[in-house]
């Protein structure tokens, strides 16, 4: 499970998915100009930021829409810091280190405040992950494992203060990584009205907690690329555990396996696919429920004990700079006993564009537009959809 799961509507903006070049270069332009002869313009005549991050300022400020369902329209506004490592002693290439800051609002009246650090040591055989956040989210529950009808849920505000730390080591010549995460947090939940504490979906204990967790991870990166990768496959095994001993409340654990695999058909196509198996035990919190997450599908919307999820996405690179991309895909929650139905299915697709925005770094930046259950939903793309640190 990912550390503050149930911000991931605001985790599409900066940790999976909503920046979006043309909004970028008014505020890349005059800060570009304080740097000594850097150009935003590459040796094929197309805008591209890979001088501009290459210089001592090595950042790109960001005004990112939100246009996640489940929280409305906003936008987030951040400094990325990006500063791109040679490859290691064997020629594989080495993740990039990023550092970010920045705070987020939307229409249905969330607001928060984030910070981060994705650290490269040791020729990229230590890898480090620092992240704080202030939040305060408004968002709807409705149930585990049953239908998903908007507007019949339980509206709640969760207000969230808290940090995650942590490591992975590679281990020998491989490309597994073994690491350990802690996460600390204070949530307070909040009902919006007589009727949503009427109906009794959200449990008393859930309404104010402290979490405290250790997560232990076992992973393999085989990636070309960590901004959009064109080639090799991604694993992650993720437990956390959280125990009084550590700070929480209660006692529960989570476990996500989830998988990608990326690989080019010819020099023009690509092809990209992901699969996920998530798991909750009993008195896991219901805003960490695990949760079917796909594009078109609003996030938290289906909620389980239980979820597993797949999409596939194809991408033409019909030219040196710009591309199309398809993608489609299911998912499926389960939870059993007397809080929801045994089984439910939801199906999602959508197409969308790319731009190379920075070649050296392989980063490139695009629009998606997905159909699925409920009305259309328009996603900004950083990199990938499914960037993973």
């Amino acid at each position: 499970m990912k550390p503050f799961q149930f911000l991931i509507p605001q985790v599409r903006v900066f940790k999976a998915a909503c920046l979006w070049p043309l909004l970028c270069l008014p505020t890349l332009l005059p800060v570009a100009a304080l740097a000594e002869e850097v150009s935003l313009m590459d040796a094929d005549g197309w805008l591209d930021a890979s001088e501009f991050l290459d210089t001592a300022y090595g950042f790109m400020p960001f005004l990112a829409p939100i246009t996640e369902p489940a929280v409305g329209y906003g936008a987030a506004a951040a400094l990325v810091f990006i500063d791109r490592n040679a490859p290691d002693q064997n020629g594989q290439y080495v993740r990039p280190d990023i550092a970010m800051v920045g705070g987020m609002a939307t229409e249905n009246g969330s607001e928060g405040q984030f910070a981060g650090h994705l650290g490269s040591w040791m020729d990229g055989r230590l890898r480090t992950l620092v992240g704080v956040a202030n939040m305060d989210v408004n968002l709807e529950f409705f149930g585990l494992g049953g239908q998903h009808n908007p507007g019949d849920g339980v509206n709640y505000s969760i207000g969230e203060t808290g940090g995650v730390f942590g490591g992975s080591y590679r281990l020998l010549d491989s490309g597994w990584f073994a690491g350990l995460r802690y996460l600390t947090a204070k949530t307070e939940i909040t009902l919006e009205s007589e009727r949503d504490r009427r109906l009794g979906l959200i449990p008393e204990d859930d309404r104010e907690l402290e979490l405290g967790a250790l997560t232990p991870t076992l992973s393999v990166d085989k990636r070309n690329n960590f901004f959009t990768p064109t080639q090799g496959w991604y694993l992650d095994l993720s437990v956390p555990l959280y125990r009084e001993s550590l700070g929480s409340s209660r006692d529960f654990e989570t476990a996500t396996l989830l998988g990608m695999w990326f690989q080019p058909l010819s020099s023009e196509w690509y092809v990209a696919a992901r699969g996920g198996l998530k798991a909750s035990s009993d008195a896991t919190p219901f805003f960490l429920r695990p949760f079917v997450w796909l594009r078109g599908v609003q996030a938290l919307a289906y909620q389980g004990e239980q979820v597993a999820e797949t999409e596939l996405e194809v991408r033409w690179q019909f030219h040196p700079r710009f591309s199309a991309v398809a993608f489609g895909g299911a998912g499926t929650v389960r939870s059993d006993g007397d809080r929801g139905d045994d089984e439910t299915s939801v199906t999602a697709g959508g197409a969308g564009f790319r731009y190379l925005m920075a070649r050296k770094y392989g980063l490139h930046m695009g629009m998606d537009l997905a159909f699925g259950p409920d009305d259309p939903v328009i996603y900004f793309v950083f990199g990938s959809t499914w960037l993973r640190p």
